[in-house]
């Protein structure tokens, strides 16, 4: 079994809890305290998704060069209780955006159907802008309907993200953009 079946077989029963859940703050709140970094399943989900960045099937589609990447890991499905999963790589180490706290900003997005994102910081201070606050290690659960920019700060981090129906739309402008 590569890791990357690996991966999948061991987010099916997490996938089985959460399939009627509905994102937001307290499904975020209850998977912070259910899964929390250091929880085994955290941790196995975490050095899999790590293995997948550094062997290249794991957010190996650049975006915007090296440090901004993304890679669907798999279709949903009724084997994954119909939730997509994907893995995206950002690192705002350097970046000349001029964002606020020298952060990084992918690309505008919304969730149809809401979010369920693990945040595998790679360095010291690392984080992930989530509805609440920075995330640095953990869980954010961005709710239906919700858009934003993904933005990462103080360095490299993966985001884990379970689709459900494996809804994303970049069809979307984001405040304040003209249409072309």
């Amino acid at each position: 079994m590569t890791d990357q079946e690996k991966l999948i077989e061991t987010s099916l029963p997490f996938l089985a809890e959460i399939q009627n859940m509905t994102t937001g703050t307290e499904v975020e709140q209850w998977l912070n305290a259910t899964y929390p970094p250091g929880s085994p399943l955290y941790d196995a989900l975490a050095a899999l998704v790590k293995a997948g960045v550094r062997d290249g099937w794991a957010a190996n589609v650049e975006i915007q060069g090296r440090t901004y990447r993304r890679a669907r890991l798999c279709d949903p499905s009724a084997r994954t209780f119909n939730f997509s999963i994907t893995a995206v790589y950002m690192d705002s180490t350097d970046n000349t955006q001029g964002n606020p706290e020298e952060s990084f900003r992918g690309d505008y997005h919304a969730h149809p159907y809401g979010e369920f994102n693990m945040v595998v910081p790679l360095n010291d201070g690392a984080a992930l802008a989530g509805p609440n606050g920075w995330c640095y290690g953990g869980w954010t659960a961005p709710a239906p309907g919700s858009h934003h920019y993904p933005e990462a700060k103080g360095g490299a981090v993966i985001a884990l993200f379970y689709l459900p129906a494996g809804r994303i739309s970049y069809d979307i402008q984001a405040p304040g953009m003209k249409a072309h």
